[in-house]
């Protein structure tokens, strides 16, 4: 599995895209369960009350979580350009221009 981080304003968001022979995690509905490339990564955004209150980049901004959605893939290519994208996304969605998130990725081996 590949661990897709961003970081900015002082908080990180990890998503995971499981590879070709990985059993991802299953939800009911989820499209393209049996894709050889699985990527799924909470999504959130910015809301005026309610939510968890977070310190980003100093300002306090209260973020509401949405249900992790698991997206396929045929490669592992595609799988990693939506994850950048994702994280991307997340974070214009709470204020952060998309070209200050740092993105990484890394091999993480459970074994």
């Amino acid at each position: 599995m590949l661990l897709v981080r961003g970081e900015a304003g002082g908080t990180t968001l990890t998503g995971t895209v499981y590879e070709r022979g990985e059993h991802a995690p299953t939800f009911k509905g989820a499209p393209n369960e049996d894709a050889p490339y699985v990527w799924v990564c909470d999504e959130f955004y910015q809301v005026e009350s309610g939510g968890s209150a977070q310190i980003i980049a100093g300002k306090e901004v209260n973020v509401a979580f949405e249900t992790p959605m698991p997206r396929g893939f045929d490669t592992r290519e595609q799988a990693l350009d939506a994850a950048e994208d994702h994280v991307r996304t997340q974070f214009a969605r709470i204020g952060i221009d998309a070209k200050d998130v740092e993105v990484t990725v890394e091999k993480n081996d459970p074994q």
